[in-house]
């Protein structure tokens, strides 16, 4: 069974303008956004073929998804390996953001060798 989009038009003033629904855009964070600029800078035809054939925003938001998962992931487990706890926090806060923004820097650079490696 075949179904046939119609369109419709509203007025504005003399002349019938359609109403148009702009696509939803995508969901692409922080991790997303690297891999696409990634991909522009270093697999050129990758990235075009993917943007041609519709599936770049479907790759990113996945690519964004799952690295975001790795990331909160990867910072539990160094925080907890390396003795950074709320406690800590509580008793000597400027030691406990030195030490975390130490475990982001670390997490940030695995999971970005991890996604530009595949």
């Amino acid at each position: 069974m075949n179904t046939v989009n119609t369109i419709t038009y509203h007025q504005e003033g003399d002349y019938l303008l359609p109403d148009l629904i702009p696509p939803t855009p995508p969901r692409i964070g922080v991790w997303g956004i690297r891999c696409r600029e990634h991909l522009r800078k270093h697999h050129d035809g990758l990235y075009t073929g993917l943007l041609l054939s519709g599936k770049l925003n479907a790759h990113l938001e996945e690519i964004d998804r799952s690295a975001s998962e790795m990331f909160d992931l990867l910072i539990q487990q160094y925080a907890e390996r390396e003795g950074v706890t709320e406690e800590l926090k509580a008793q000597d806060q400027m030691e406990w953001v030195r030490l975390m923004n130490g475990i982001r820097a670390r997490v940030t650079e695995v999971i970005m060798n991890d996604l530009w490696s595949t």
